[in-house]
């Protein structure tokens, strides 16, 4: 039921992880996303209310999720703990977020990109340690857009001005964006997320 007609680069969830929902009258995919949007609309007014946050931290990643899913999923702010088809083994997760928060604190006090470019090489890494068993996508989007507004003092990205989580071409052309960043481009990211 869930699993059906997921969109290009959404990445399954195992039956284990199907268990987690807490709502038990979804009935479809759309149902789904409608009750993720309210949770995730929730976060984001809780978002709004903080005052300067730390928010380069592993605490903070996983207290994100779960402001994001916790009224639809058990397992809302906790890694994944199964492999998937995309990001790193799960049990490197802890490590691979680290690294990558240090890179940006680095990146960041050395000046080493411009602000857009330390956002989109965030959002890229973020979404390619795949630390979730779902949500990975919009969670890494919403963490980007607080690390612009409260780490990078910049304003946050447009992400193609599209509701990204429902097939369409401007998904596509995110995805194949990620995917040139995974070969080490990052032009056409750059280029998608400020379009």
């Amino acid at each position: 039921m869930i699993n059906n007609s997921l969109p290009m680069g959404a990445t399954p969830l195992s039956e284990e992880e199907k268990e987690g929902l807490l709502l038990t009258h979804i009935t479809n995919k759309e149902e789904l996303n409608r009750w993720e949007q309210e949770n995730i609309n929730l976060a984001i007014e809780w978002c709004l209310s903080l005052k300067n946050p730390s928010i380069l931290s592993i605490t903070f990643i996983l207290q994100l999720h779960k402001k994001m899913f916790n009224t639809v999923w058990s397992w809302a702010g906790t890694f994944r703990a199964s492999d998937k088809n995309i990001g790193v083994q799960h049990w490197q997760i802890s490590t691979e977020i680290k690294k990558l928060l240090d890179d940006i604190d680095y990146w960041r006090k050395h000046n080493t990109f411009s602000k857009d470019e330390v956002a989109a090489r965030l959002h890229h890494r973020l979404v390619a340690i795949h630390p979730f068993p779902n949500g990975n996508g919009r969670h890494g989007r919403l963490f980007t857009d607080l690390a612009q507004k409260y780490v990078l003092k910049t304003k946050p990205f447009t992400w193609g001005a599209v509701n990204l989580t429902d097939t369409s071409p401007t998904r596509k052309n995110y995805i194949d964006s990620l995917k040139e960043a995974d070969r080490g481009n990052y032009l056409p990211l750059l280029k998608f997320l400020r379009s």
